[in-house]
């Protein structure tokens, strides 16, 4: 039983829509960040599929850039994170649209 890719694509489209709504529309910043870990995760689906479905599947580059990616993703969520702590501390409050300064 394969599924076809354009079940897979049309299930990261919708992941990457999912988190472009999370990110543009919220008001806390923990939810773009999250919004935009699920973007990361949609692209990660992609390259998955396309490199399952590409002409040489035994050669793991797309699981390379999947594992590349999700580093860079670990490293991204950690310091919005502390971004994110450290605005918190300064200001008491973690809503995007009140941070309308960046004098410190």
């Amino acid at each position: 039983m394969n599924t076809p890719l354009s079940h897979y694509l049309i299930l990261s489209a919708l992941l990457f829509s999912i988190g472009l709504a999370g990110a543009v529309a919220r008001r806390s910043a923990i939810v773009v960040l999250i919004g935009i870990e699920l973007m990361l995760n949609a692209a990660n689906l992609n390259f998955i599929a396309f490199w399952r479905y590409g002409p040489h599947a035994e050669a793991l580059t797309g699981v390379m850039f999947v594992l590349f990616s999700i580093a860079i993703a670990a490293a991204e969520a950690a310091v919005g994170l502390a971004l994110v702590i450290a605005i918190y501390r300064q200001r008491k409050t973690a809503q995007v649209d009140s941070l309308d300064e960046l004098k410190g």
